[in-house]
């Protein structure tokens, strides 16, 4: 794939729980899923430990279901894998308006009622985008960020976390 997701989009969820695809992540999907004639996302809402959705596009959601199905069948770790990452998911359509409809479990684990909207924040994270409810999002990425900048050492420029990579 050749672009990513990337950025950061607070978008309104209106009274019928629909929410706008930023035109760059629509372009990003569009490229994932180029044989169907309405696009298509996938919204994995497993995994209890996380506040948010991670959302797919249908090449994403294909390669890792290939990479789930490498692990042995009935293995512990091919079933949590499943579960978490097949089975607590939905595939939705995108509207000719580039919005999606979240479906109620994914409402429910970001913790958002249809009736209230409220405000939802998509978030680029290369190959997938994160989709949480404003609020959580806003507290918890500024708790993730000083508890990482304090592990490193003040004077570490990040970048080199990357450390002696070829080009790209």
């Amino acid at each position: 794939m050749s672009e990513a997701f990337r950025g950061e989009f607070t978008q309104k969820v209106d009274g019928k729980a629909r929410v706008l695809i930023p035109a760059a992540f629509r372009r990003v999907l569009e490229a994932g899923d180029p044989d169907s004639p309405r696009k298509r996302i996938v919204i994995v809402y497993g995994d209890e430990r996380r506040k948010f959705a991670e959302c797919y596009t249908i090449a994403g959601a294909q390669r890792l279901e290939a990479l789930i199905r490498r692990k042995p069948i009935g293995s512990p770790e091919r079933r949590l894998l499943e579960r978490n990452m097949i089975t607590l998911s939905a595939t939705v359509e995108i509207d000719d308006d580039g919005r999606i409809v979240l479906p109620p479990k994914v409402r429910e684990k970001i913790g958002m009622s249809a009736q209230d909207g409220g405000e939802a924040v998509l978030a680029g994270s290369l190959d997938t985008f994160q989709l949480w409810k404003a609020d959580v999002y806003e507290a918890d990425i500024l708790r993730a960020a000083e508890a990482e900048l304090a592990a490193l050492p003040e004077d570490m420029d990040i970048l080199s976390l990357l450390g002696d990579l070829p080009e790209v």
